[in-house]
């Protein structure tokens, strides 16, 4: 079985179908795993919808993550155009706090906990951007526009199989963000010590650097696509696609931030 690259994936229920639309691009993918999928399903906490209770539909996703996206918007909107860039570091916080209990607490992902989420990271990359675009004027659009064109290119994408997420294609995209993460990390420490990488600085390497972050950001996004596509296929029941649309937030919140970091060095060239 394949896990997401995003850890509020990673305990998907998966099994078979109960007839319902799904992100699917071609049949029988979840073959190999229809034997022990209701067992799997059972471990992450979600198992089968329950007698009377309908199964998540594709409709459901989409409605729930277009929700959450709206809410961050109107957030992020709202703390851009008001001034009140202060409100970014305490509501990165608390988001950051709310998806620690989503990812550990998945019985928890209803609608008041996603959209507390949404909202606060909405506030958060609000601020940030009002920054921004205060210096570079109109980054801000550009920035939200660069990430919904590649959520749904995306999508396309993973619906036309011209990308197919296999184990090998999995493991190498997780072998992609975990040196990401150590060279943020590396940047990080010999930043304390005064020192200049050149990662993050604005350089011919940053920008290549930021492309290359953006592409693995991107690409997980296929990962995501298809774990919900397992969760829909598993027939967990319709209020899972709360955490579903979760998932694919943060997922959202990571590209935009180095879609606009990559802008603000663009413009600074």
């Amino acid at each position: 079985m394949r896990t997401s690259s995003n850890p509020a994936f990673r305990n998907l229920p998966t099994g078979q179908g109960g007839g319902y639309a799904t992100f699917d691009r071609q049949g029988g993918m979840m073959g190999g795993a229809a034997a022990y999928a209701d067992t799997q399903a059972t471990q992450a906490g979600y198992g089968r919808a329950a007698a009377g209770e309908r199964p998540i539909t594709i409709d459901d996703v989409v409605q729930k993550t277009a929700i959450s996206a709206g809410a961050a918007l109107v957030a992020g909107v709202l703390t851009a155009v008001s001034g009140l860039y202060l409100l970014a570091l305490p509501a990165f916080i608390v988001g950051f706090i709310v998806s620690l209990v989503l990812i550990f607490k998945q019985q928890w992902a209803k609608a008041p906990l996603v959209l507390l989420y949404s909202v606060c990271m909405g506030v958060a990359l609000g601020g940030i951007s009002g920054l921004l675009n205060a210096q570079f004027p109109g980054i801000a659009v550009q920035a939200v526009v660069g990430t919904a064109g590649v959520f749904f290119g995306m999508l396309v994408v993973y619906k036309t199989g011209a990308v197919r997420v296999t184990p090998r294609f999995t493991k190498w995209l997780l072998g992609a963000m975990i040196g990401v993460v150590v060279l943020m990390l590396f940047n990080l420490v010999m930043g304390l010590f005064g020192i200049d990488t050149g990662l993050r600085s604005g350089g011919a390497l940053a920008i290549i650097f930021s492309l290359v972050v953006i592409g693995v950001a991107a690409f997980s996004l296929l990962l995501d696509f298809d774990m919900a596509d397992q969760a829909i296929r598993g027939g967990a029941p319709a209020h899972f696609a709360w955490y579903i649309a979760f998932g694919l937030m943060t997922t959202l919140v990571w590209l935009y931030i180095e879609i606009l970091r990559l802008l603000s060095y663009l413009r600074q060239e």
